[in-house]
């Protein structure tokens, strides 16, 4: 299947399953699992910054036309996929994964725990800057605080359980042809 129709594949479900499924679960309203962002942790590795972030804006901007919020998600999704290039440099070797893959996952990002530093700082991230515009303030700072950590954790969870049931089995590509 190629790029494109697997990104168009991935950005269609992931909304349907955030908007229909995930946010009619309301466990409290201190806990809201956001899987959607998935599809920006996803996104190929040479896909440009400017892109990232145009389609990172098209995600949020969809889940907000759904929700009714005037660009609280597109907002956080641009922030995740400008800093998403930075933490990748960081967490990959510069002989990178990169190169060798084509997009993150548990076995491009060298195994469970450095995919997890990924995806627990872009998740975190999210969270942290949605939160602070749904409240516009930081009035009550430890009910942000433990919104904030309680849907970070549960998003999380919701990631693996993503990532080991949709593994994405990548070739290591050489640069030979």
């Amino acid at each position: 299947m190629s790029t494109l129709v697997k990104n168009i594949l991935r950005f269609i479900l992931l909304i349907l399953v955030q908007f229909f499924v995930l946010d009619r679960v309301h466990l409290s309203y201190m806990v809201t699992p956001y899987i959607y962002i998935l599809f920006i942790f996803w996104m190929p590795f040479n896909f440009s910054r400017t892109l990232q972030m145009v389609l990172a804006f098209l995600l949020g901007f969809a889940l907000d036309s759904f929700r009714h919020n005037p660009g609280f998600h597109a907002s956080a999704c641009v922030l995740i996929a400008y800093v998403r290039p930075f933490i990748i440099n960081i967490m990959l070797p510069h002989e990178g994964a990169d190169t060798n893959y084509e997009e993150p996952s548990l076995k491009s990002m060298g195994g469970f725990i450095p995919y997890m530093v990924y995806a627990g700082v872009l998740t975190l991230l999210h969270n942290s800057w949605l939160f602070m515009l749904e409240a516009l303030q930081f009035g009550n700072f430890w009910e942000f605080i433990v919104k904030t950590m309680f849907s970070t954790l549960i998003s999380l969870l919701l990631i693996v359980v993503a990532e080991l049931l949709f593994s994405r089995k990548q070739k290591f590509r050489t640069n030979t042809i």
